[in-house]
Parts: C-alpha cells; structure tokens; sequence
C-alpha cells in the first residue's frame, strides 16, 4: 500500500469548492497524484534556487515562493494579476519603436 501525502478528503473538498456537486473516488485520486508530482516539480526548483543562492541544505521561503512567481506566467488568469501595467505599456513602446525603425 502506498503511503498518502495528501488526504483524499481534502482532494475532494477541492473539486467540490471548484463547483464539483458529484466527484467520484478516481477524480479524487487523480488530483492528489496530479498535486503530488506538481509539488515535486516545485521542491526541486527550489532546491535549484537555494543552492545557486549558496546554501546546499536549507530550502527557504523566498525559494519557495520564486518558484510560485515563475511559474505564473503559464497560467493566464493570474499574469494579468501579478505582473503591473507597465510591462504592457513597455510591450507597447517596443512594438512602437520597433515599427518607427521600419
């Protein structure tokens, strides 16, 4: 038997306040194994940062949350959230200047 990481109560409390009103046990399963590889994905990001940050062992808050920053550009409902105006108004002065130059 495989020792859980995450309770599959709390999985199927996710779909269900995701708007799920019927879940069934390999939807549950699913998301947990889906969230465990993804949390595995970002520990070892964060490995990555730590150790370019100097420290071989220690893992910290920062590392941990620049893997969060990172990977939100892939998720487009929350870029619009994270990244200010001013990226958009620098993409528009580099298209503007890149059509002056033509």
């Amino acid at each position: 038997m495989v020792a859980r990481k995450f309770s599959l109560y709390d999985m199927e409390q996710f779909l269900r306040e995701a708007g799920a009103e019927r879940v069934t046990e390999d939807a549950v399963v699913g998301l947990e194994k889906e969230i465990e590889r993804l949390a595995e994905k970002l520990a070892d990001r964060a490995m990555v940062y730590a150790v370019h940050a100097g420290r071989k062992r220690t893992i910290r808050r920062e590392d941990v949350l620049l893997t969060g920053r990172i990977a939100a550009p892939a998720m487009p409902h929350q870029a619009d959230q994270r990244w200010p105006v001013n990226l958009r108004k620098n993409a528009r002065s580099t298209n503007a200047a890149s059509s002056r130059e033509r």
